[in-house]
């Protein structure tokens, strides 16, 4: 479809609505710092019924500044509703900086009409809902799109044909590919499909109702991940009031049908709409968000990327306030032709270990990697192996796997933690290098080479990056999971994308570099018996082996330990 034909309707006087914004989302908002000062008196036009593709009602609201003249139009598409937080962080936020808002509610959620289905229709309700638009006397013809996760898929549906009137998008922590939020090489993100299954069929019902549900899943989880076979468990739990929710967790193969146009990653290959990203280094979904900035790269989009020290939640919570301005800052310049708030590079991240930010030109910075080799005395070291044995040997148990602690989780336990409980754990091996001799840093893309042999032929592999100060303390930077299957006793090598990130290992700090064979319920546990993980009954232990050619490997040339002599 192609809308660069469509022009905007004859404008017509306009009498702007009384109403005020909700009290809640006023009450929220007087609660606010670091926030800049309100511009304009906002107004609100609730339950507007707009036309699906479909013809079914889509409720929206439409949030404005009470001041005459004329103002762009932001368009804020989501299935979690237009209460609180929504109302108050873009309807009436982004409305006192002189912007009209339109926050609609998707099919089947919000009391939108039709039935909510994952991907399948948010592109054409996405211009259906400009189509609205172009009827309205207040619509000036500027259009940008704003919001983060679920509200980020539906700016990139958008923009797999954008209108012309679409002008800027500012894309915050957000989704372009379902099956990447939901399975890593073949293995259930289980937990996260589990709170995004929560999270979406509740929060449009109000957040009494979405905090109930989440409470009910906390108490449940341990049951609903450990059932055997596992689908009995969520599906007795969740899966009648979450319908798509087996059907995501039973498609675990990237090219089966089922996905056929849940990705939206050729949206950003082709895209010359200005677009600002927005994510954090604990984010679930940081990997999109890179994914995104390359292809916008690639297609010559202009673009802005900003990753800070935030996972999914924080990022819209203790940093909101640099989200917001930046996001602000974005629309404006292209909406308003006001570039004043915009900062000096395309980039800027936050410095893990030092707490600090850089300004850059592009990320990555550097194509060079540094490999960094285990040893069979634990150690982690520059200089690669001298002959073949194997390093090491651990036994992954799923009847009793590895915890999943930290991360990249959309839970309230995602981020850096304290290592010690995996660490202690004869099933999480680590290797560690000397104290170092001048700051380390690491900006881009992590990964791990390993050889691997298992004694079942079915196995995953868990590997992390961790910081160790000098007391010890073992702090996890960034990690990944990989599916091995080998055969017999020759090894099979294996790439773990451990995620990218930003981070200074200080002067006698150490690297370390952990294994194991399950970050469990963060990933559903493999069952070592080659079935697939959601109906096996059988569990079985897995020898897992690895061998001499195996790599960490950090982007940049590395640093000296403390007792080298030099480079």
């Amino acid at each position: 479809m192609t809308s660069a034909t469509h022009e905007a309707a004859p404008r017509s006087a306009w009498t702007p609505p009384k109403a005020k914004p909700p009290l809640t989302a006023r009450m929220l908002r007087a609660t606010w710092r670091r926030l800049p000062a309100a511009q304009h008196e906002v107004g609100w036009q609730p339950g507007l019924a707009v036309p699906a593709a479909d013809g079914s009602p889509l409720i929206t609201d439409h949030y404005f500044p009470r001041t005459p003249g004329d103002f762009p139009t932001l368009l804020v598409r989501s299935p979690y509703g237009r209460g609180v937080p929504w109302s108050p962080m873009y309807g009436l936020l982004f409305a006192e900086q002189g912007f009209h808002v339109v926050l609609q509610s998707c099919r089947g959620t919000g009391g939108s009409g039709g039935r909510f289905e994952l991907w399948r229709n948010e592109a054409a309700d996405g211009h259906a809902a400009v189509a609205w638009l172009r009827e309205q006397p207040w619509f000036d013809g500027r259009l940008g799109t704003v919001g983060p996760s679920y509200l980020g898929y539906t700016q990139w549906a958008l923009a797999l044909d954008p209108p012309p009137e679409l002008q800027a998008m500012a894309v915050q922590v957000g989704l372009h590919d379902f099956y990447a939020l939901f399975h890593a090489d073949g293995t259930p993100r289980l937990e996260n499909v589990l709170l995004d299954g929560v999270g979406i069929t509740y929060q449009h019902q109000g957040m009494a109702a979405f905090a109930r549900a989440m409470l009910c899943l906390q108490r449940g989880l341990r049951g609903i991940t450990t059932a055997r076979p596992l689908r009995s468990g969520y599906v007795a739990s969740l899966a009648e009031d979450v319908p798509w929710l087996d059907d995501v967790l039973s498609h675990p193969d990237a090219d089966d049908p089922y996905w056929h146009g849940a990705s939206l990653a050729e949206a950003a290959g082709q895209l010359t709409v200005p677009t600002s990203l927005i994510t954090g280094w604990h984010d679930a979904l940081v990997d999109q968000t890179f994914e995104q900035y390359g292809r916008l790269r690639r297609a010559g989009c202009e673009t802005a990327l900003l990753a800070g020290p935030w996972t999914h939640t924080s990022a819209l919570q203790r940093g909101w306030p640099q989200v917001f301005a930046e996001s602000l800052a974005w629309l404006r310049a292209h909406l308003c032709d006001d570039r004043s708030g915009l900062r000096p590079t395309p980039v800027r991240v936050h410095m893990g270990g030092e707490d600090a930010w850089r300004d850059l030109d592009a990320w990555p910075i550097s194509p060079a990697t540094t490999e960094w080799f285990p040893t069979p005395d634990g150690h982690l070291t520059r200089q690669p192996p001298t002959d073949s044995a194997p390093v090491t040997s651990f036994t992954y148990d799923p009847a009793d796997p590895p915890p999943s602690l930290g991360g990249p989780l959309l839970s309230r336990t995602a981020g850096p933690r304290d290592n010690a409980p995996l660490e202690t754990r004869k099933d999480v091996v680590t290797f560690t290098g000397p104290p170092l001799a001048e700051p380390l840093d690491v900006l881009g893309p992590v990964a791990a080479r390993l050889g691997v042999s298992t004694d079942t032929g079915h196995a995953d592999v868990f590997a992390r990056l961790c910081d160790v100060d000098a007391q010890g303390r073992s702090t996890n930077v960034c990690d990944g999971l990989a599916r091995v299957a080998t055969s017999g006793a020759a090894p099979t090598e294996v790439t773990v994308r451990m995620s990218s990130t930003a981070y200074r290992f200080a002067a006698g700090h150490r690297l370390r570099w952990q294994l194991s064979g399950a970050a469990h319920p963060r990933f559903a546990r493999n069952p070592g018996t080659g079935e697939p993980a959601l109906d096996a009954t059988e569990l079985a232990p897995v020898r897992i082996t690895l061998h001499a050619d195996s790599a960490l490997l950090l982007p940049g040339r590395g640093a000296r330990p403390a007792d080298s002599p030099g480079r």
